[in-house]
């Protein structure tokens, strides 16, 4: 892909791989964690090389999975803290998913709805982690099993949200033209840059 020379960087080589890796360790876990949820999924453990594997893997890919996604949080918290801007561009995101973001009000780096969605993963892999902790037999089989119980419907129930969460992560990152390149190269357009995040257009070219 011919990119131009003035393009901005949005993320550097680092924070991609750190961004891919969380994504392969999640998709590896939404297959495997299903096929453990429903007999209707087992099938699905063959690409793990069966039903043993996919109960030995699931853990360990989720301890990976937890570690690169703290990695992760620990790079960009500071600019997902949500300001009344963030606040105020969620009051009026219907413009924005009817197309009309002319006059949302200017974002920094991530906008209103990318800063929700952060913390809700958070939250979410938060809750995956400790339950899946709970429900690790092979490593912490001492916990009560009241509270293993307790730990298996959190763990099921957050999971379903965090794989909803993904696709709508997804989604809008093919829906907003431009996006998905800054995750395969690292940069976007200062046309892209200028209308979506303003503000951080601003801080990154130096420019009005």
């Amino acid at each position: 892909m011919k990119r131009d020379p003035k393009d901005l960087v949005r993320y550097t080589a680092q924070e991609r791989a750190n961004h891919w890796l969380v994504g392969i360790c999640f998709i590896l876990l939404a297959l495997s964690g299903l096929a453990l949820f429903h007999p209707a999924f087992w099938p699905l453990t063959q690409l793990f090389g069966g039903g043993t594997w996919t109960r030995i893997l699931h853990p360990y890919v989720g301890l990976l999975m937890a570690l690169a996604f703290l990695v992760m949080v620990l790079r960009f918290w500071r600019l997902n803290v949500i300001t009344p801007v963030d606040k105020a561009w969620l009051a009026r995101v219907r413009e924005m998913v009817d197309g009309e973001d002319q006059n949302m009000p200017e974002q920094g780096k991530y906008n209103g709805g990318q800063k929700l969605m952060f913390w809700l993963l958070v939250g979410c892999t938060a809750i995956l982690f400790v339950s899946g902790i709970l429900m690790w037999q092979a490593w912490f089989a001492f916990f009560p099993v009241g509270l293993v119980r307790l730990a298996s419907v959190l763990h099921a129930a957050s999971a379903a949200i965090m794989i909803g969460l993904i696709i709508v992560h997804v989604y809008a990152a093919i829906w907003v033209k431009g996006t998905i390149r800054a995750m395969w190269y690292g940069t976007v357009t200062r046309a892209w840059a200028k209308q979506h995040h303003r503000a951080w257009y601003r801080q990154a070219s130096g420019s009005d």
